[in-house]
This record gives C-alpha cells, structure tokens and sequence, in this order.
C-alpha cells in the first residue's frame, strides 16, 4: 500500500485530522471518493484475524475483575492458566481504541507463557469498549495521559494482592498504550519490567523515577513517534537507567497489530519474542 496512505491514516487514528479531512485527503491519494471507501475495509482492523488463542481454551482461566482507581473504578480482562498455582503478572494496555478482541488474545498468549495476564479497559469510565472502533477512537479524547497512568498505577497494588501472584509486576503498551507505559514506570517503581511497542516518549526531567528494566520497540518508518528517540535515551543513560531499544526496518507504527493493515509478521514475531525472553528474565 502507498506509504502516503499509511502515513495519512496514523494521523487520522491519533486525532492529527478530522474523519472528513481525512476522507478528503484519502480520496485525493487514491483517485476518487469511491476508490477511498473502498480503501476503507483495508485499513481499519479485522478482528476476525483476532483469535490466535481461543478464548475457550481450556488450558485457560479467564475472569472479568475490577479494580479502584483516583476517580474510577476500572475493569480488565485476567487471563492465566488454570492451574491456579502462584507466577508474575503482566499488565497489558491497549492501543487508542480500548480493550477490543485483538487486546484480549495478546492477554491469553500472555498467559499461555505463564504469566498473570492483566488487560485493562481504560474506557471502563465511560462505559467500557464499544464495538465500533471508530467510536472508540472517538472516546480517547476525553481521556488525559497524566490521569490516564495515574489510574493504571493502582493495578501494580491490586495484583500484587492477588492470590496468584508472587508479586514480581511487568507492563506492556502498544501504540497509545506504549506511551502509557512510560508514564506509568515514572510513577509504579514497584514494576520490575516495562516493554513499550512504538509509544511516545516520558520528557527527561521524569526520566529519573524510572525504576523498571524497559524494553522499548520502535518502527522505522513512524517518524511522529522516533522522533523523540534520541532524547529519552539520553535521559535513560544519563540517568543510569536499564533499556534495550530495538528499531524494526522497513515497518509501520503498529507493526504488532496482526488484524491490521500495517501488520508485519517478521517483525511482529521477534519483537514477541523478545519480549518475552525480557519478561521471563526480569520477573522470576
């Protein structure tokens, strides 16, 4: 697909346009206004793709739970084996359209790889994740980053009380979720292990809070999010701080996404499993 056409729906997603200009804009790319609605089903998720792991499985224990944060009660999605038996805990935070099918398999494959898998909806405030992605889209300008990770904060606690916790906490982001990650670890030093899929970057002044080991994944061709790069790690080593950055060649922001138009499955795969090799180092 054009390059042009991607670079101009990641603006879309992240609120960098209106639906009609970017419609407009599409339109102009692609020829005509039919070719742009055609181009439309392409772009967007198709989370038929999205079940890697069945949500039946029945190595699989799945539950609904909530939890009390400033202002809001939260919701998730706990995924782990069923054997009940005590092992770390990941939180997964979703990218800017809530706690959808894609969000929930990366949970079970999480927990398939013996962790305590831990999916927030940071929608839960506003009802929880609707069906529509675009209405979801919609929803995540009403949400603040800084209020944002102060109400994800409070899941480090909630696990570490969990009954099938050992207590060891790790965190992983994707898109919108990836520049959570970071805020967060400024403000969770309880969290031995933060993975951010192509996420914005916390200012430096922030920078020495970090108590976490990252592991920060970056796409080579999302220049809106690498250009804060350079920065953070001057910030991270200067401040003596634990990080491994891989940049993917060659890939989109969302790289990860496999029911999305910019899916690469090479770099998807490797990125997977580093992350989790860095888990499985960090929290047992």
């Amino acid at each position: 697909m054009d390059q042009r056409i991607i670079d101009l729906y990641d603006r879309f997603t992240h609120g960098g346009i209106s639906r009609r200009e970017f419609l407009d804009r599409l339109a102009g790319l692609a020829g005509s206004t039919a070719a742009a609605v055609a181009l439309l089903p392409l772009l967007q998720n198709d989370y038929a793709k999205a079940a890697i792991v069945d949500p039946a499985d029945p190595r699989l224990a799945i539950d609904t739970v909530s939890y009390e944060a400033p202002g809001a009660t939260i919701s998730g999605y706990l995924a782990r084996l069923n054997d009940r038996s005590k092992r770390p805990a990941v939180i997964v935070i979703h990218e800017n359209r809530g706690l959808n099918p894609h969000i929930r398999d990366v949970a079970r494959r999480i927990a398939l790889e013996g962790f305590l898998a831990y999916a927030v909806d940071m929608l839960s405030p506003f009802g929880g994740t609707p069906a529509d992605e675009d209405k979801a889209r919609d929803m995540f300008g009403a949400l603040k980053p800084e209020e944002t990770a102060r109400q994800i904060a409070p899941a480090v606690p909630f696990l570490q009380k969990h009954a099938e916790c050992t207590g060891n906490i790790g965190i992983v982001g994707f898109c919108w979720g990836g520049g959570i990650i970071n805020r967060v670890a400024v403000l969770a030093p309880e969290i031995k292990a933060a993975v951010s899929y192509y996420g914005l970057q916390v200012p430096a002044d922030q920078v020495p809070a970090i108590r976490a080991a990252l592991l920060l994944h970056y796409a080579a061709l999302d220049e809106r999010v690498n250009a804060g790069i350079a920065a953070y790690e001057a910030a991270l080593k200067a401040n003596g701080k634990r990080y491994t950055i891989y940049m993917y060649p060659g890939v989109n922001h969302a790289f990860n996404n496999d029911t999305g138009s910019r899916y690469d499955k090479a770099a998807s795969d490797l990125a997977w499993q580093r992350t989790i090799t860095f888990f499985k180092e960090n929290l047992r």
